[in-house]
């Protein structure tokens, strides 16, 4: 099996490969931004903190012990995941900007952390080996797409994503109806923050090197971007979005110092034009399922309501 993708993978220019998996990893960390901001409705500025967390991590893990990859992914999420969870009981309980600016700060202690640590190699960054894996890193990358893309579907349609989505209507009348909203908002924060571990780690290993400085306040801005630019709440967005964005940077080389221009003039007509983003509004489960020819369940029982009332109608009549 991996022979066959690295031979496919050897008819793929190394250029638009590396742009590619730039591409699923976005995905990724979008994804796990969606379920904090999107689903929850709690606005964090802090997403590239967790990126770094799970690069150095995984990285470490690597250098140090020689974790097999597999486990490194899963084991990084999860440390990244308990910081999260830790950071978060505290700072969840904060709603607004003044959450935006807590995390905001967590970010910067973060980067300043790796900046003075031995085992991060400072302000040199690390040199991360490429791991030995029987499938090439590009499909690894995409594998944990479809991965997350399942996960935080099933997320979205289960009880739990719709208390998440109550805590983001109404904390008050949540809380009212017996949902424990401090409770679900760090578990939300955990779960993206997991997501945002292991796209880390997959970054890491990808590029082969990683350095404090690549995870600022302005990498954030950029994972938030493509949430934004997608739909908040909408899987399908932040696909589109984290796809465009990932890309947009390589189309726009010859106007680099002005990237973040185009960015904020995109967001500002977005706002104006369609304020719910590319796909606001828009369920990922019933867009696979008209693809597929079948209509969405919810569509279906509404129909069964209506026909049944215009039967009794007649009957009354």
């Amino acid at each position: 099996m991996g022979d066959f993708f690295l031979h496919l993978l050897g008819y793929v220019n190394p250029y638009y490969l590396q742009i590619i998996v730039n591409i699923g990893i976005g995905i990724i960390l979008a994804l796990g931004l969606n379920v904090v901001t999107g689903l929850t409705g709690q606005l964090s500025l802090g997403h590239a903190a967790f990126m770094s967390i799970g690069a150095f991590t995984s990285a470490v893990l690597t250098i140090k012990i020689g974790m097999p990859f597999s486990i490194n992914l899963l084991l990084t999420g999860f440390i990244t995941a308990a910081v999260a969870a830790l950071i978060g009981l505290p700072i969840l309980r904060l709603t607004g900007d003044y959450l935006a600016i807590c995390t905001l700060g967590f970010a910067e202690i973060v980067k300043v952390i790796f900046l003075n640590l031995e085992i991060t190699n400072k302000a040199l960054g690390l040199s991360v080996p490429t791991p030995n894996t029987a499938i090439p890193m590009p499909v690894v990358v995409w594998i944990v797409v479809l991965l997350t893309i399942v996960c935080v579907t099933f997320i979205h349609n289960s009880r739990f994503g719709r208390a998440l989505m109550a805590v983001r209507g109404d904390e008050i009348a949540a809380e009212a109806m017996g949902i424990n909203v401090t409770r679900y908002k760090v578990q939300s924060f955990a779960i993206g923050a997991f997501i945002a571990g292991v796209g880390g780690a997959l970054y890491a290993h990808f590029m082969g090197y990683i350095n404090p400085s690549d995870f600022g306040f302005l990498k954030s801005v950029d994972i938030l971007s493509m949430v934004v630019l997608g739909g908040l709440g909408s899987i399908a967005g932040s696909v589109i979005g984290a796809s465009i964005l990932s890309a947009a940077p390589e189309f726009l080389r010859f106007m680099a110092n002005y990237r973040m221009l185009v960015y904020g003039g995109l967001l500002v007509c977005m706002m104006i034009f369609r304020p719910n983003g590319l796909m606001g509004g828009t369920s990922f489960t019933e867009m696979v399922l008209r693809a597929l020819g079948r209509k969405p369940r919810l569509k279906i029982i509404m129909e069964q309501k209506n026909s049944e009332l215009t039967r009794s109608g007649n009957g009354d009549t």
